[in-house]
This record gives C-alpha cells, structure tokens and sequence, in this order.
C-alpha cells in the first residue's frame, strides 16, 4: 500500500492513504515489539520498529545522467520546462517499468511546455 508520511512521533507514524478505497484517509501507523528468545543465547532481545519500507523520490533534474530501474511520473502538475518529460521517462532501464500518473480529464495526454521568449 503507498501512502504519504505527514507526521513522525516517537510512537506512531500519521500517514495519508495514496491508493486504493481509503484514498485520502488518514490513518496512524503504531510501533511495534518484536521478541528473540532462543535457547542459544543468555538473553532475551526485543526491539521496536515500525512496520513500513521505505520509497524515495527524486526530481526530474537529479535524474538527469542516472540510470533508474523503475519510473513513476506524476503529472498532476504539467512539467515545467521542454524536454524535461523526456529526460523523466528515458531514465529508465525498461519501458515495461514505467508508471505514468496523469489527471482523468487528460486522456492520454499533458501539457507541452515551450517559452518561445526563451528560443528566440
């Protein structure tokens, strides 16, 4: 399940839902105990941790050179320059691994970004 860390505490994580039926909801994620007790040794061990794997994310311009295994695109918000979607998308290693996230209304297009100031 993917969610979105809003806040950290000393015991608990509050998240927001990213996907699925409860897209939006909040919901807390708690820390939890886990015990090692084995004959083999002379103590008992527990230790508490949360319960999540982490994600990171990175921007189009710190993609630029680097040569990713999976790609996700969001384009709620249309890339802000030309030719920065194409650095976005060919920074992966396989096209099959390749996710892009656009608005409903947008079928299956975005915006195309060119400053003409800029090219003249």
């Amino acid at each position: 399940m993917r969610m979105m860390v809003v806040r950290c505490s000393t015991r608990s994580i509050e998240v927001k839902i990213l996907i699925g039926d409860k897209f939006g909801h909040l919901a807390f994620i708690p820390r939890i105990s886990s015990s090692l007790s084995s004959s083999n040794f002379p103590f008992h061990m527990t230790r508490r941790q949360f319960p999540v794997s982490l994600a990171y994310a990175m921007t189009i311009n710190k993609a630029q050179g680097q040569s990713i295994k999976f790609v996700g695109v969001d384009l709620h918000t249309p890339v802000f320059s030309h030719g920065q979607l194409y650095v976005a998308l060919s920074r992966c290693t396989s096209f099959d691994r390749i996710n892009v996230l656009i608005p409903e209304e947008a079928i299956d297009s975005t915006t195309n970004i060119v400053y003409l100031e800029v090219s003249l």
